[in-house]
């Protein structure tokens, strides 16, 4: 996918504060400092100073801060990017808001609905730009799949798929500190998202999970689960399975479908090039180990996206049009956490779950 142009009828670049300098954040940093034309990293913020600074120093920016609120308070910094721990992503977009600062935050936008609704008030107040980083909306192949729904070559969506299958050697190092959800809040919400983009006009009524601890037994009585597939049902009447597990040995694995009344179109690939080897042990792929390999262009692509659309509204140009609805903002967000409160409801019950948050349009 061709990296999204930054224009301006204003010069000066979208001056973008960093929070957050761990593994996501690094990735975006580098992002912003050297992929994105238009886009300049002013400042990183994280309460280890020591790891900010080293990225910092790499990508030769001069403002490091163990507090985010410094960014805030700096009038030279149009937006935030912010790439922390979800438990603190809800209170950092309402205090970047209030300081009308246009923000991309990655997923979850907030760890309850409550916080949500918290977040989507302080942005309405303040008129800022809120994005959330669902990257798969960007991958080439996702957004052809959204396109052919949108132009009807699947005709009506009757069964949709998406899986995540992140790579492991048989076990997951710090599970015991992972907190016991993450597998819908952080993983399959990506999932998530990626159904409810890909059945456009109709939203999550109610979901079924099946979860376990297949990688790790051990960790199952501390409720954290590594394995799970959820059934969605649609207002539209199509049902989506989502799918997740936290060993694939051959590689980081995520791929989407739909399937309709006038045929099929899917999405992903588990092959890192179309390179094939032929030997005496048979034939061999190489494959993607890591997110940011898989989806290097689309985690670019999502922060140009970002960076454009907050340039249009500071300079009074127009907004990026991509053909069919793809930023995604707090609505979407919504959707996706919405979907994955009921999948932690029916993971405890071990019965369907109706999926509440979320306005059924008729």
């Amino acid at each position: 996918m061709s990296y999204l142009p930054i224009a301006s009828a204003r010069p000066g670049p979208v001056r973008v504060g960093l929070i957050g300098a761990g593994w996501m954040g690094a990735y975006h940093a580098r992002s912003l400092a050297l992929r994105i034309p238009g886009a300049e990293l002013a400042a990183i913020a994280d309460p280890a100073v020591g790891a900010a600074s080293a990225l910092a120093a790499e990508l030769g920016v001069t403002k490091v801060t163990a507090d985010a609120g410094d960014l805030f308070a700096d009038p030279e910094i149009d937006a935030v990017v912010i790439a922390g721990p979800a438990r603190f992503h809800a209170q950092l977009s309402i205090d970047a808001a209030a300081a009308g600062k246009d923000v991309f935050c990655e997923k979850p936008g907030a760890v309850s609905l409550e916080e949500l609704d918290r977040v989507e008030d302080a942005v309405a107040a303040a008129g800022v730009h809120w994005q959330i980083g669902f990257n798969r909306r960007y991958a080439s192949d996702f957004l052809a799949v959204r396109r052919d729904v949108e132009a009807g070559a699947v005709g009506t969506p009757q069964l949709l798929r998406s899986l995540t299958r992140d790579p492991g050697n048989g076990s997951i190092p710090h599970a015991a500190r992972i907190p016991q959800w993450t597998i819908f809040l952080e993983t399959l919400i990506h999932d998530f998202d990626a159904l409810n983009w890909l059945n456009p006009g109709a939203e999550p009524v109610s979901v079924h999970v099946t979860a376990d601890a297949l990688v790790e037994p051990s960790l199952k009585e501390q409720g954290f689960l590594d394995t799970a597939v959820v059934t969605v049902r649609y207002s539209n009447g199509a049902i989506a399975v989502a799918e997740a597990n936290f060993s694939a040995l051959y590689g980081y694995d995520v791929r989407g479908e739909v399937f309709g009344s006038a045929g099929m179109v899917q999405a992903g690939r588990a092959t890192e090039t179309a390179a094939l080897r032929y030997g005496a042990a048979g034939l061999s792929a190489q494959t993607p180990r890591l997110n940011i390999e898989l989806f290097a262009d689309a985690y670019t692509a999502e922060l140009a996206d970002f960076a454009l659309t907050v340039r249009a509204r500071r300079d009074g140009g127009a907004a990026p049009d991509h053909g069919v609805p793809l930023t995604p903002g707090l609505a979407d967000a919504r959707r996706a956490l919405a979907v994955a409160f009921a999948c932690i409801e029916s993971a405890r019950s071990g019965a369907s779950a109706a999926v509440a948050g979320v306005e059924v349009r008729a």
